[in-house]
């Protein structure tokens, strides 16, 4: 997994908003890892992506669930893919205070179509945001790392 990651990385320069580390104002999404039918990663919700004071920008919360959406594509499907939809249901305000925690699943595969779902937890144990969207195929991870020489 960590040779997908990094294969991606140097896919896209590592300057990615969502999960690139050499974006000085990006989220940094990180610590990707499966937990059973799950791809989860973290990010740290910080004072300067707030909305209301203390609390997490709405916008931000959807590109997190964006990225680790896409990224249960890569590592569940092994495939590179984009939004077509994404449905967003905010349930209570995020705190810009500490780890955020990210999770997804794959749920159905038609052709180079995914239906994707996941999570946005705070680390209370409580979904805070959820997400599920449509998402289009647009590389495999084969032809991916073939590029970047892995």
């Amino acid at each position: 997994m960590a040779r997908i990651v990094d294969a991606l990385r140097r896919h896209t320069g590592d300057e990615c908003f969502a999960c690139g580390r050499s974006n000085p104002i990006g989220l940094h999404i990180d610590n990707f890892d499966i937990q059973g039918d799950d791809v989860v990663a973290t990010f740290t919700a910080r004072h300067d992506l707030q909305g209301t004071i203390g609390n997490l920008h709405g916008g931000i919360a959807a590109t997190a669930l964006d990225e680790i959406l896409v990224w249960a594509g890569i590592l569940q499907e092994k495939v590179l893919c984009v939004t077509g939809r994404l449905d967003l249901r905010y349930r209570r305000p995020v705190g810009v205070a500490g780890e955020i925690d990210l999770r997804a699943r794959v749920e159905e595969r038609r052709g180079n179509r995914l239906v994707i779902s996941g999570s946005l937890d705070p680390g209370d144990g409580g979904m805070s945001v959820t997400a599920k969207g449509l998402y289009l195929v647009s590389h495999t991870i084969a032809e991916i790392m073939e590029e970047t020489g892995l």
